[in-house]
């Protein structure tokens, strides 16, 4: 039976639906805006909860870096958190469990990487971990980001640059991601900003070298920071060793004087391994393999000739980690010459006296020496005026000195010597990571993308006691490491560091100091 109905009454009836529809879903969206507004705000004061919890700690020994304000007044769930099942296969987002991120107070004692000569600061050292944040400041879609390598080559660069790549696009969704060719100068030279994206970089960490090439030099801080401005770049990733570290701090400093909310961070790279702090910088695994390889060639021709002498000269301009390290595992090099050990070539007790005197009796002799080591020459002043690119003093080279010397000092007591010359600097510097430096390279590069989203600036990554770290540059260019060290430089600490007093036991060398150089 159908009810009586006044005309028009199914029609406001309708009508009556629709409203009350139109109601019930504007009465749900501002709901849901309440909800994501009050996400937002608890968001935002978990950020900053974590920067006041930084700031009082500062006073316990806690080394933070720098930490700039969400640009956008707002900060995001990092695109990685998840369920702890990863589901998309194509990114690398969205798996990562709440439990694996950094809460506050994530700190690393790191009283152990300091001694209390070289720290500049007293009491207990704290550093921040390398690891993820769950909120960040900076919406991904809206950063650009730029990579620059700088200064010499080393084994590694390439994996580095490709983590970058790979991290801010798959792992943070960003795309507009550029490499700076020509380092510090490529900023501001025409044709030297090209964009990147993961099939640019997808094979690239099986190569030596860096796709982006390298220069030394180039550092013009107010066409830098121009260039900056003027492409907008707001992360900004620099691969280099100390020298590049000071020009890192001094980027810093002109960006918040233009009041630019640029977040920059510094992967270091040295091949040397001089850099404080770390544990070791990547490439140095490598590079110690590499020159290893050197000195069994050195062995063999020295052993294949009668009074047969191999000599190697290897990298190492302030210090000598890497002579030393792969004399130490090397086992048949019988002398070593580093930047920080004293020595004499001639007299009783002097480094020819005692090649002599083995050859005598051993018939062969293996020597390697690092490039910077003619500043430790106590009896001939082995110097060479003027400076390179980067302002470095140029080294003499102690090699070819050592090579002429070696053979002068025989032939002239009736002994001819067969030597062999062995310089594998470029060699080794240009081969590819292996497999324990690409995995720090690696993780290295993730930390310093972690670093940025999370608001911090002006600061280094490297691993302390084993753990990636967030590491304030202004602190990595202060602290020193060994005897005669400068600032931001680490050396070879002979009466500290056990590694040297092992590599005298493995080779038997004396310390090759003459008595009258000794009283005096």
């Amino acid at each position: 039976v159908k009810p009586n109905l006044a005309p028009g009454a199914a029609t406001l009836g309708f009508i009556g639906l629709l409203h009350y529809r139109k109601t019930r879903h504007e009465s749900r969206r501002i709901t849901r805006r309440t909800t994501s507004q009050v996400r937002q705000i608890e968001r935002l004061e978990r950020i900053l909860n974590e920067q006041k919890a930084i700031e009082n700690d500062i006073a316990k020994g806690v080394r933070a870096p720098k930490m700039l304000p969400p640009p956008e007044g707002k900060v995001f769930l990092n695109p990685l958190l998840g369920t702890g099942v990863k589901q998309d296969i194509n990114s690398g987002r969205a798996f990562l469990p709440e439990s694996v991120f950094n809460k506050v107070g994530g700190y690393l004692v790191a009283d152990n990487a300091f001694s209390e000569e070289s720290c500049p600061i007293a009491g207990s050292i704290l550093l921040l971990k390398g690891s993820p944040r769950m909120e960040i400041i900076m919406n991904p879609k809206n950063v650009k980001a730029a990579i620059v390598t700088c200064g010499g080559l080393c084994p590694g660069l390439n994996v580095v640059i490709r983590e970058i790549v790979m991290s801010l696009y798959y792992n943070y969704d960003t795309t507009e991601i550029y490499g700076i060719w020509n380092g510090y100068q490529g900023f501001y030279t025409e044709g030297c900003i090209k964009k990147l994206t993961p099939h640019d970089v997808v094979d690239i960490h099986t190569l030596g070298g860096t796709i982006l090439k390298s220069s030394r030099g180039g550092w013009n801080l107010e066409k830098i920071a121009d260039s900056i401005e003027e492409h907008g770049f707001n992360q900004i990733y620099i691969i280099g060793g100390d020298g590049t570290h000071r020009g890192i701090n001094a980027m810093v400093e002109e960006m918040e004087r233009r009041n630019l909310s640029v977040f920059i961070a510094g992967i270091p790279k040295t091949i040397d391994n001089d850099i404080p702090i770390i544990d070791k910088s990547f490439g140095f695994d490598t590079s110690v393999e590499e020159a290893q390889r050197a000195i069994d060639s050195a062995n063999i021709e020295a052993n294949s000739a009668e009074y047969g002498v191999g000599l190697v000269k290897l990298m190492g301009r302030n210090s000598g980690f890497i002579a030393m390290q792969a004399s130490i595992a090397n086992r048949n090099v019988n002398v070593c010459l580093i930047p920080e050990s004293e020595y004499e070539l001639s007299g009783p007790n002097g480094v020819y006296s005692y090649i002599l005197e083995r050859l005598k009796i051993k018939k062969h002799a293996v020597v390697v020496v690092a490039e910077g080591a003619a500043v430790s020459c106590n009896d001939e002043k082995l110097v060479v005026p003027g400076t390179d690119a980067s302002g470095n003093p140029i080294l003499y080279d102690i090699g070819k000195h050592l090579r002429d010397g070696i053979v002068k000092y025989c032939k002239e007591r009736d002994m001819n010597i067969t030597l062999k010359y062995i310089d594998p600097t470029y060699m080794i510097r240009t081969v590819p990571a292996n497999s324990g430096d690409k995995v720090l390279c690696a993780t290295l590069a993730q930390a310093a993308v972690h670093g940025t989203f999370a608001g911090f600036t002006g600061f280094s990554v490297g691993c302390v006691g084993g753990s990636a770290c967030f590491i304030p540059i202004d602190l990595m260019i202060s602290t020193r490491e060994g005897r005669n060290s400068l600032p931001g430089q680490r050396r070879v600490d002979l009466e500290g560091n056990y590694m040297w007093w092992r590599l005298m036991a493995s080779t038997g060398q004396p310390s090759f100091i003459n008595e009258v150089s000794l009283a005096n």
